[in-house]
């Protein structure tokens, strides 16, 4: 079997980090999407639909590990993984990764951690990854458009701190973990530093010489906005419980896992920012 790593959701903002970084250590990748015309044209692409069973086995033939992703924001994430998973096992990987999320081992009932015992349960050899927020969120995620055009911040976080975490230094946890062959382990994955959302506006504003704002809203609020973009409800829902975690202040914890696997600290978020 060749020691090539399957990415799922390769043009995603983590995915096409994990891609990159797996380049720059010379491993041998595949690019998993559902459209491979998107995919990075440098880098073998095949496609693989979650909603298309047979898209599954061509994807994962000749890979010895793979990187699963969920659908964000998709309460519906373990029914559309399980065949992935299954197959991983049918494969005979060497290697199975999984994208979690910050905390979501404290809620048996949550989505991702529904997948994550799918996971541990699959007789895969695993390694379970849960990062925190990405700061790329502000600067080509969901919060972009709203810095871009109106150097605002629109968000129900309340004054709940996240310890942000770049998605370089996701990727350069998982390329580790590859190499390291970490498995059999869950690991917590945030930045150095918990921050609210005007500290992030301040840096934001600070690096880039123009005022950012954060505007908090309220839930209510938030989810309309969300239902006003087309946001299927379920997703809203989703949206809705994420940011009343933040709220309460259970993505504020900072860990040391990243600088356990890799050796170096991670990005603070002025840094990351100052790299744009």
């Amino acid at each position: 079997m060749q020691n090539r790593v399957l990415v799922t959701a390769a043009t995603g903002i983590l995915g096409k980090a994990i891609v990159e970084a797996a380049v720059g250590a010379e491993l041998p990748v595949r690019q998993a999407v559902r459209n491979p015309a998107k995919a990075n044209p440098n880098v073998e692409a095949v496609r693989l639909d979650y909603a298309d069973a047979a898209t599954i086995a061509p994807a994962l033939a000749g890979v010895s590990a793979m990187v699963l992703m969920a659908p964000p924001l998709d309460p519906n994430a373990p029914a559309e993984v399980a065949p992935v998973i299954a197959a991983a096992k049918a494969a005979n990987l060497e290697h199975l990764i999984f994208i979690s999320a910050f905390g979501v081992n404290h809620s048996e009932q949550a989505p991702l951690r529904i997948v994550e015992h799918l996971v541990m349960d699959s007789g895969v050899p695993f390694t379970i990854l849960r990062p925190n927020f990405f700061m790329e969120n502000f600067s080509e995620g969901f919060l972009a458009r709203g810095i871009r055009e109106q150097n605002a911040i629109y968000l129900a976080a309340g004054n709940g701190e996240t310890s942000f975490i770049s998605a370089r230094d996701i990727a350069a946890v998982v390329v580790t973990v590859l190499q390291k062959r970490i498995t059999g382990r869950d690991f917590d994955l945030t930045g150095p530093a918990a921050l609210d959302h005007t500290e992030v506006a301040k840096i934001i504003s600070e690096v880039s010489g123009r005022t950012v704002t954060y505007h908090p809203l309220t839930e209510q609020q938030m989810l309309e906005g969300a239902r006003a973009q087309g946001m299927p409800e379920p997703t809203v829902a989703y949206m809705g419980m994420l940011y009343a975690v933040v709220r309460a202040g259970f993505e504020a914890p900072v860990s040391g896992d990243v600088e356990t696997i890799t050796g170096r600290k991670p990005m603070t978020f002025e840094a990351f920012w100052r790299t744009l």
